[in-house]
């Protein structure tokens, strides 16, 4: 069974990552076509991760009450119907709000996803799940750039937007039929046997361990998200490669991530079953994967060519997934029996970082007309990761009564 819930969990990761990509290749034919700035765009896709992380912690409590298939279901429905629909915006208002309820819709996909992993998958086997998650991540992002790129032309962007709610519809209906419940709903204790004591959910904020882990979790989410968002256009402005050329070359990035996801999931599962080391197998490869990130994008910002950066800034990738393995990983054990709101806050901070990084890139172009800045920033977000990893102990549940 959790093979076959990891299947269908993988599969709307791809869909849903190929909808939330699909503003990067056409970002500057919707500028023109609706009268904004790079500014504004950036302002659009912080609009998303805004939405997307002040959801979290929401999203996670209706995965509590309804169970994580149920929701998830619920959600899917929800953030396809609406990217559909943001096809409809013919301005910035109309543009920000749609795609920031879309990024509302799409906050419960993880949180969902990784409470089932959480109820399926013992210890030794969560980051290989994890990885998998991360590999059709940047999948779907993939698949988005190169599609994308190839559509634009004989369909607009707006087409191309319904054409692509098409397949979470579908994936919903096919889940709620074939899957069984990985979870039940969370019920109301009735006159409980022995004493319950209460849930200190400040630790959320104030534990050490917990802090680091969203502080490395906002700036490697920060760095990725120049896949999602700018990298296209980056190539397209820099390198002075076509629209269609930008997202091809842009999905190179994302495919060499997915093997990060897998390796690094692997890896880490197999250190852990040979070490019963989480520090070694979970913080120690960490700490390496964000480092390497670190000296690839400094060279990234001398690249020549436009191929030289894409095999610069895929081996980023590929470390950068591979590190991504080890904070899902370390939510899931941090969690305990409440891996939703450990993972809901993680992410939150995530996705703070996410949207704030399109936006600074988008207003560093429109007042300095240096793209090559971008680099730079890429570089520094993943070196404050590989700092915060290399003083974060993985080890142990965040709450007591969760052990």
């Amino acid at each position: 069974m959790r093979y076959n819930l990891l299947s269908f969990l993988g599969a709307i990761t791809v869909i849903a990552y190929l909808q939330r990509s699909a503003l990067g290749v056409p970002s500057k034919k919707i500028e023109g076509e609706l009268g904004i700035t790079s500014q504004d765009m950036g302002l659009v896709w912080l609009a998303w991760y805004a939405g997307y992380a002040v959801f979290q912690l929401p999203a996670g409590w209706i995965a509590d009450r309804l169970g994580s298939k149920a929701a998830l279901i619920l959600f899917a429905v929800t953030w396809s119907a609406l990217t559909a629909f943001v096809g409809a915006a013919t301005g910035f208002t109309g543009l920000v709000v749609l795609w920031g309820l879309m990024g509302v819709a799409q906050a419960g996909i993880f949180v969902c996803a990784t409470k089932g992993i959480g109820a399926t998958f013992p210890t030794t086997q969560q980051a290989f799940a994890a990885g998998t998650l991360a590999c059709c991540m940047a999948g779907g992002a993939a698949l988005s750039q190169f599609v994308t790129g190839k559509l634009l032309g004989p369909l607009t962007w707006q087409e191309i937007l319904i054409v692509y709610a098409v397949p979470g519809l579908v994936w919903a209906a096919v889940f709620a039929l074939l899957v069984p419940r990985p979870d039940t709903p969370l019920q109301p204790v009735v006159e409980p046997q022995t004493p319950v004591a209460p849930v200190r959910w400040s630790r959320l904020f104030t534990d050490r361990n917990m802090l680091l882990l969203c502080a490395q979790q906002f700036q490697r989410a920060a760095a990725v998200a120049l896949f999602f968002t700018w990298f296209p256009r980056y190539l397209q402005e820099k390198m002075g490669v076509s629209v269609a050329e930008s997202g091809r070359l842009a999905a190179w990035p994302l495919i060499v991530g997915m093997f990060g996801g897998l390796t690094g999931g692997t890896v880490s599962d197999w250190l852990l079953r040979r070490t019963g080391n989480a520090r070694l197998s979970r913080q120690g490869l960490a700490v390496m994967w964000t480092a390497v990130c670190t000296v690839v994008a400094l060279a990234a910002y001398r690249a020549a060519s436009a191929q030289e950066l894409v095999i610069l800034v895929s081996i980023a990738a590929f470390c950068g997934y591979a590190s991504g393995v080890s904070a899902y990983a370390t939510a899931i054990t941090m969690g305990g029996t409440r891996v939703a709101p450990v993972f809901a806050t993680m992410n939150t901070f995530g996705n703070i970082g996410a949207g704030i990084f399109p936006f600074v890139v988008g207003r560093l172009a429109d007042t300095t007309g240096n793209w090559n800045l971008t680099m730079l920033l890429f570089a520094g977000l993943f070196a404050g990761s590989a700092v915060c990893w290399a003083f974060l102990n993985p080890k142990g549940t965040l709450f007591e009564e969760s052990k």
